[in-house]
C-alpha cells in the first residue's frame, strides 16, 4: 500500500477517537490499529515512524508508538 494512503487511514482512524480525551484517543486508535489492520499494514506504519512519521497526525503517531512499544516490551521478554 502507498505510504500516503496508510497515514490518510491512520489519520483517519485517529479523527473517530479524537472526540475521547487524548489517551483513550491513543489507546484506542492503537487498539484499531492490532484488531483491525493486516500485519503487514501495521510493519509499513512501523516503518512511516521510524522514518520521521511525516504526515501523522498526533493521536495516530503516538498510537503508533505504542505499537511500537508493546513489541519491543515482547520482544524484551522473550
Amino acid at each position: 500500500m502507498e505510504a500516503a494512503n496508510l497515514v490518510r487511514m491512520a489519520n483517519q482512524i485517529a479523527a473517530f477517537f479524537a472526540a475521547y480525551p487524548e489517551a483513550q484517543a491513543v489507546a484506542a486508535t492503537a487498539d484499531h490499529f492490532r484488531q483491525f489492520w493486516d500485519p503487514r499494514m501495521r510493519r509499513q506504519l512501523m516503518e512511516i515512524l521510524e522514518s520521521g512519521g511525516a504526515g501523522l497526525s498526533q493521536v495516530a503517531r503516538a498510537a503508533a508508538q505504542l505499537l511500537r512499544d508493546e513489541a519491543e516490551a515482547r520482544a524484551r521478554a522473550g
